[in-house]
């Protein structure tokens, strides 16, 4: 205990800074966000208890400078030793911040609390009355900036009556500029903006006076009339500093450039030439220089220089894998030219190949598993399809994606080969708020050249031991898909809500059919049923059925070190038509590292079915229906280790009745008592660039057991049976 003392990292005459507070005279303001103009902080907290990145530095020796010493240092942090200073410049800062906000009269004081070597400081705020905005005037001497002044006048952010507040005062500089920007005042900034504030006397009353002054001119010094600018010649370059060969067509600049020649000079078409250019595969960066036309001083000419990424990219990978105990190895290759026409398009050649040692089989021949795979993709930066307007493609900013794969997988109780073929297309919207994706078609078809007898008298042509999942997953079958799905950010989709981010919410929504056009065509044509009543085309069964999911997440910022998460998803498929089952690989699963996390993967459900003797059963424990409900508390630790406390519900449901999955179909009735809930908590290396996380989760309500003491394991907890510990790259959502 006597080494972990903060003492033997202070002096005499200095004291340990326990604890800030703000408190206010009134509750009018929100002390929370003065927070971030105290100057200096006390040592961090862990769920705002515990000071254990502290307690972690005291560890270590202050007379030594060992290896393990600076190590302890640098994963803890130091003790933060008060500062009178710091804490005056504190109090000028908030007071200021008040002063502000329209309190003219505020002041601060101080109060030191001292216990020991520690000290507590209170801000105490004493904001008086605040002061309203009695009038505003204009003056502004250039006649076309007064004239735009007047037009975008009902969306100004003043009014007399509202209370004075310099930061509104502020946003209304940049909302100005920023039209002025976009409407062909190239040259106008902020400073051009200034207010003269007097107060009224005898009142809490201020009068607010806008001025918009003129530009002067740097050489004579003569004020100016501000210019509108209009977009003069544009002509693209490359850099060729990264030797890359790479150049486009004429036409595809036309398309991602938004600066016309001829058109009014906007800010918002700069960026949107940024980021389109930007957004094209081959390309590395992008510089756009604006410069004065030499003969026409109203024009601006740009300059458009491109930076081209490296034109052809070889990656090569292994990964080790691990199905239900039996290991293998898999070796991927894959090539991709990132501008095969001239016009960043991508072309990507992808191999696999891969070994499993299967062991344990019984009844089957002695072999292993074996795996390759083919995949070539062409990715077009632009929304192709006829009858598309050129102004619509112009405008969109859309890829168009054409993909085959060929798969051939041989495995001892059967071999299994996979054609795809797809036409895909995603755009964003402009603000890189939305994500859109539209399958327009999906292609798959599953061939079974061979079953082993065993596997097929065991589990298809045995009436007592025949499972309908397998019977009708293990045939040739054949999906024609096509969906849709939206997604949105509040952040953005391009800067993920980070784990300590502001306020954000993200949610998605999905919407995916297959076999309605084939089922209209086979049944006009009248095409041939095969044993199990299904119609086929070429004598091959096509899969029908409908699939709905929706998933919704929020995130709360209490502080920059912690946050509180949630989410809720829904996901329903509905198997008909000529289904009975849904595609092994449309089916849902529960548990898992983005599941219920007191599960393993594929471990939960659906409703009380129990499994295999209690064992995992990966062809049963599939479903129709799946809720997930997470709230997870996510907190700073220290270095680069971030920590997380969560509960999770949620399970999943079949919508027939299988006789192979006793107690799985959803019923309105039964469906909540068959939630199950688990709580644990999680460590995460957080390398910004991409995160590696660790969770251990524990079954709290497990719906599979009726029983009290299996049926609600926070009460009978038994490690070995309830604990199940995730390996995942990034967060769980």
């Amino acid at each position: 205990m006597c080494s972990c003392s903060s003492r033997k990292y202070l002096s005499e005459d200095e004291y340990l800074l326990d604890r800030i507070t703000i408190t206010s005279d009134t509750t009018k303001i929100n002390t929370s966000s003065l927070q971030g103009y105290v100057r200096q902080q006390p040592n961090s907290r862990w769920v705002s208890l515990v000071k254990v990145p502290l307690g972690i530095y005291l560890l270590s020796s202050p007379s030594s400078n060992s290896s393990f010493n600076r190590f302890l240092r640098r994963m803890g942090e130091a003790p933060v030793v008060y500062d009178t200073l710091l804490s005056t410049r504190s109090s000028q800062l908030i007071r200021d911040a008040m002063f502000n906000m329209g309190y003219l009269h505020a002041t601060v004081s101080t109060q030191e609390k001292y216990d020991g070597y520690k000290v507590r400081v209170n801000y105490q705020l004493h904001p008086g009355k605040r002061y309203t905005v009695s009038g505003i005037d204009m003056d502004i001497q250039d006649t076309a900036i007064a004239r735009e002044m007047e037009r975008i006048a009902e969306h100004s952010l003043l009014s007399v009556g509202m209370p004075f507040d310099a930061n509104v005062l502020n946003s209304e500089r940049s909302r100005i500029t920023s039209h002025m920007n976009d409407n062909g005042y190239y040259s106008f900034h902020r400073d051009f903006i200034r207010y003269e504030v007097d107060t009224v006397s005898g009142s809490e009353q201020v009068h607010v006076k806008m001025i918009v002054t003129p530009r002067t001119d740097a050489s004579s010094h003569v004020t100016q009339m501000h210019q509108l600018y209009r977009v003069g010649d544009v002509c693209f370059t490359y850099d060729r500093s990264t030797g890359s060969p790479i150049w486009f067509r004429q036409s595809v600049l036309d398309k991602v450039n938004s600066l016309v020649s001829g058109n009014i000079y906007r800010e918002s078409d700069l960026s949107d030439t940024y980021s389109r250019i930007n957004s094209l595969g081959a390309v590395a960066a992008t510089n756009i220089q604006l410069t004065p036309n030499a003969e026409d001083s109203t024009l601006l000419d740009a300059k458009v220089v491109i930076t081209p990424a490296r034109l052809n990219a070889v990656q090569l990978g292994l990964d080790g894998t691990n199905t239900a105990g039996d290991l293998g190895v898999a070796a991927n290759f894959m090539y991709q030219n990132r501008n095969v026409f001239h016009g960043s398009e991508i072309f990507s050649l992808k191999f696999r190949t891969a070994f499993e040692a299967i062991r344990g089989l019984k009844g089957y021949a002695d072999q292993n598993y074996f795996e390759y795979s083919i995949e070539g993709g062409l990715q077009f930066p632009d929304f192709i399809f006829p009858f598309v307007s050129h102004e619509f493609r112009r405008k969109s900013r859309a890829n168009t994606e054409f993909n085959l794969m060929y798969a051939s997988q041989n495995r001892p109780e059967f071999h299994r080969r996979v054609l795809t073929a797809a036409w895909k297309y995603r755009w964003n919207s402009k603000q890189r708020e939305s994500q859109h994706r539209f399958d327009l078609l999906d292609i798959n078809y599953v061939f079974m050249p061979w079953i082993s007898d065993t596997f097929y008298k065991t589990y298809i042509e045995n009436p007592e031991s025949r499972n309908a999942i397998i019977a009708y997953n293990y045939k040739n079958l054949l999906i024609v898909k096509m969906g849709y799905q939206y997604q949105y950010s509040s952040v953005g989709l391009a800067t993920p809500m980070g784990i300590y981010g502001k306020d954000a919410y993200t949610y998605r929504i999905a919407v995916e059919t297959a076999g309605n056009a084939l089922h209209g065509i086979c049944s006009l044509a009248d095409t041939k049923k095969n044993s199990d009543g299904q119609r086929t085309l070429f004598n091959i069964a096509y899969a029908q059925y409908a699939k709905f999911d929706f998933d919704i997440s929020k995130s709360i910022r209490f502080s920059d070190r912690t946050s509180l998460a949630m989410r809720f998803a829904l996901g329903v498929a509905y198997p008909y038509g000529n289904s009975d089952v849904l595609p092994y690989e449309k089916r849902y699963f529960g548990g898992g590292a983005n599941s219920v996390r007191g599960w393993s993967v594929r471990s939960l459900g659906p409703g009380s079915f129990i499994g295999n003797d209690g064992n995992i059963d990966f062809i049963n424990q599939t479903g129709d229906v799946k809720l997930d409900m997470s709230v997870e508390m996510r907190m700073r630790l220290f270095w680069k280790f971030d920590g997380a406390l969560f509960v999770d519900a949620g399970n999943i449901w079949t919508l027939r009745d299988y006789k192979e999955q006793p107690g799985g179909q959803f019923r309105w009735d039964t469906c909540w008592e068959q939630i199950a809930v688990s709580y644990g908590l999680g460590l995460r290396l957080n390398l910004n660039y991409f995160l590696l996380r660790l969770d251990a989760g524990m079954k709290a309500i497990n719906p599979a057991y009726q029983d009290t003491k299996r049926h609600y394991p926070i009460i009978y907890p038994n490690f070995k049976r309830d604990f199940a510990l995730h390996f995942a790259v990034g967060l769980p959502f």
